[in-house]
């Protein structure tokens, strides 16, 4: 997830900022956000078009703004979460290939997946290094353990449960990477539009092999996990992640009328 001066993200004021980025609470930072941010504002273009139908009617919601503003208030925690989200991907396609060794497609395909996201993983890195921000361990959100909760003990159910939550995951990515894309500088717009295609194959992937190996219909399980995944989307969060929730209410009406404000400015710019 970019064209910037090489410095460090966190401005000389630095320090509420900072300790903001390790405890993992939401911060706000004019001069961070200026690191990933488009200098003109956002462009008018219309994300949902890289989208499949199909991928924005298998999410239960959508991204609220107030995430799209915070993303940009945190650059810091956006790049080295998503690097995380990214060695994670990879590290569970690796672990279906191991726990899964009589399913050959499910083979290729994790092995394919797992490849991609590690080469995913090595270029955000590197547009972590270009800006000066360093890689290092921070909590995790909720959303994928969440989840993971939700698995059921047994296989094929197990495996089935695992598959779609892989593919809700991978949906939500795709789709927060298209949200982000008008709002972000030209070089990291660009590395999110190239995500977009990649994440969104994943996503099929996913759900193909839930329907191929599952014995029982699909959408009613599918239906208590897309709730799940709705409520993390749309409930308070209390820290900033790249799949986190929605920010305080404070913060919602402050990102509405950011992004708003930006938007009307780029009508009057055309």
């Amino acid at each position: 997830m970019t064209d910037v001066t090489e410095r460090n993200v966190i401005a000389p004021e630095q320090s509420k900022q900072h300790d903001d980025a390790h405890t993992g609470r939401y911060g706000e930072s004019e001069a961070g956000a200026r690191v990933i941010a488009a200098s003109q504002g956002p462009s008018d273009e219309d994300t949902d078009a890289l989208l499949p139908a199909s991928l924005l009617a298998f999410l239960p919601c959508r991204t609220p703004l107030s995430w799209v503003e915070a993303a940009l208030e945190n650059p810091e925690l956006l790049l080295i979460d998503h690097a995380q989200c990214e060695k994670k991907a990879a590290s569970t396609a690796m672990s279906l290939m191991y726990r899964y060794v009589n399913r050959p497609l499910l083979l290729t395909k994790m092995s394919q997946l797992a490849r991609e996201e590690l080469l995913h993983f090595e270029q955000v890195v590197g547009l972590m290094e270009k800006r000066g921000i360093v890689y290092r361990h921070i909590k995790a959100s909720r959303y994928a353990e969440a989840l993971r909760q939700q698995v059921r003990d047994e296989d094929p159910q197990r495996l089935v449960d695992i598959l779609l939550i892989g593919a809700l995951i991978e949906a939500r990515s795709c789709e927060r990477f298209a949200r982000l894309i008008p709002y972000l500088e030209p070089e990291l717009a660009k590395f999110y539009r190239t995500l977009v295609k990649s994440e969104g194959r994943h996503y099929e992937d996913y759900l193909m092999l839930a329907e191929q190996y599952t014995n029982e219909p699909l959408e009613p399980r599918l239906a208590v996990l897309r709730e799940v995944e709705r409520e993390l989307i749309e409930t308070p969060d209390a820290v900033f992640r790249f799949h986190s929730g929605q920010p305080s209410a404070r913060r919602a009406a402050r990102a509405s009328a950011r992004v708003g404000r930006d938007a009307m400015d780029q009508g009057t710019r055309d």
